[in-house]
C-alpha cells in the first residue's frame, strides 16, 4: 500500500507564528497568559498550550489581569477595545491575511461600498471581519441556500480567508446581477489555496483520502469536503486513534491531507499508524 502525504499539509505562516507569540507570553512571566477562545483550531495544539502555560477562555468577565492573546482568527475590535479597557496587555496574533481581510472591508465601508463577507457568519474570523465594516457587512454563506439580494448601487466583497477558491468566484459571479458597480478583493489565504490544490491532485489519483485535523477548523473540513466532491474515499480524523483497519482494506494508495492548524506530529502519527495496518 503507498502512502502519499500531501508536501503543503500542516502549518502555515500564521499558525507559526501565533503559537510562537503564545509561548514567548509564557517565557517573558509577567502573569498569566490567557487566550481569547481556542489560539487556533486543533484541540490536540490547544491542550498542549494550556500545560505550558497558555489558558483558553471564553470571557474576561471572571478573569484577572494577565497578557490576553488574540487568537488567529482575530477579533471584533469592539471586543478588541473592551480588552485593553480591562488592563490586559494584549498580545495580537492574528493572522496577517486574516488582518487584511480586515482592512479591506474597512476600506470598502469608508468608500461607501455595501460590503459582503463570503463565509460562514459564526466563525470568529468572519464574526471580526464583519465588526471592521461597521456591522453593517452582509455575510453569504456559499453552503446555503441563498436569499434574493436587494440591487446595490456598489457591493464591496472579501472572503473568509480559508474559503475555496471555486465557491468564492461561484458567489462573485452571481452577484454581479446585484449591483451597478462590484469592486472584490481576493483575500483567500495562498497556504489554504496551495493546500487545497494540492489536496485536490492527490486525492484524484489515490483509493482512499484521510485528511488530519480539528473537526472545529473551517479549513481541515473544507478539505474533506473536496476530497469527498471528487468521490474519493475520505475520512477525517483528529487523531491517529480513530483510524480504521478496515478503511484501508483492499487499497493499493492511500493519500494523507491535513489543515493549516494540524501539527506536523500529529500527520506524522496518522501515517506511521497506517503503515501497521499493512
Amino acid at each position: 500500500m503507498k502512502i502519499q502525504v500531501v508536501k503543503e499539509a500542516g502549518f502555515c505562516f500564521g499558525v507559526k507564528r501565533a503559537i510562537k507569540l503564545a509561548i514567548d507570553a509564557v517565557a517573558e512571566k509577567d502573569g498569566k497568559v490567557y487566550t481569547l477562545g481556542p489560539l487556533i483550531h486543533n484541540p490536540q495544539v490547544v491542550e498542549d498550550l494550556e500545560k505550558k502555560g497558555v489558558q483558553a477562555i471564553k470571557d474576561m468577565k471572571t478573569t484577572r489581569k494577565g497578557t490576553l492573546i488574540i487568537r488567529s482568527h482575530g477579533v471584533h475590535p469592539q471586543v478588541l477595545e473592551r480588552i485593553r479597557k480591562k488592563g490586559f496587555k494584549v498580545v495580537d496574533a492574528t493572522c496577517p491575511f486574516v488582518k487584511r481581510a480586515q482592512r479591506m472591508a474597512k476600506l470598502l465601508c469608508d468608500q461607501g461600498y455595501q460590503v459582503v463577507v463570503v463565509g460562514e457568519a459564526h466563525h470568529p474570523e468572519v464574526q471580526g471581519i464583519v465588526g471592521y465594516a461597521g456591522d453593517s457587512a452582509l455575510v453569504i454563506n456559499h453552503n446555503r441556500r441563498r436569499k434574493k439580494l436587494p440591487h446595490f448601487e456598489r457591493l464591496g466583497v472579501v472572503a473568509q480567508t480559508t474559503l475555496n477558491i471555486d465557491a468564492f468566484k461561484e458567489v462573485v459571479v452571481k452577484l454581479i446581477e446585484n449591483a451597478e458597480e462590484l469592486k472584490v478583493f481576493n483575500t483567500i489565504c495562498h497556504a489554504t489555496a496551495r493546500t487545497q490544490k494540492a489536496t485536490f491532485k492527490l486525492a484524484s489519483k489515490v483509493d482512499v483520502m484521510v485528511v488530519v485535523g480539528g473537526y472545529n477548523s473551517a479549513n481541515t473540513t473544507r478539505l474533506a469536503k473536496l476530497c469527498k466532491k471528487l468521490g474519493t474515499p475520505t475520512h477525517h480524523v483528529e487523531t491517529a486513534g480513530q483510524l480504521r483497519r478496515s478503511w484501508f482494506k483492499n487499497k493499493d494508495s492511500v493519500g494523507i491531507t491535513a489543515g493549516t492548524s494540524t501539527p506536523g506530529w500529529l500527520i506524522k502519527e496518522v501515517k506511521e499508524r497506517i503503515k501497521s495496518f499493512r
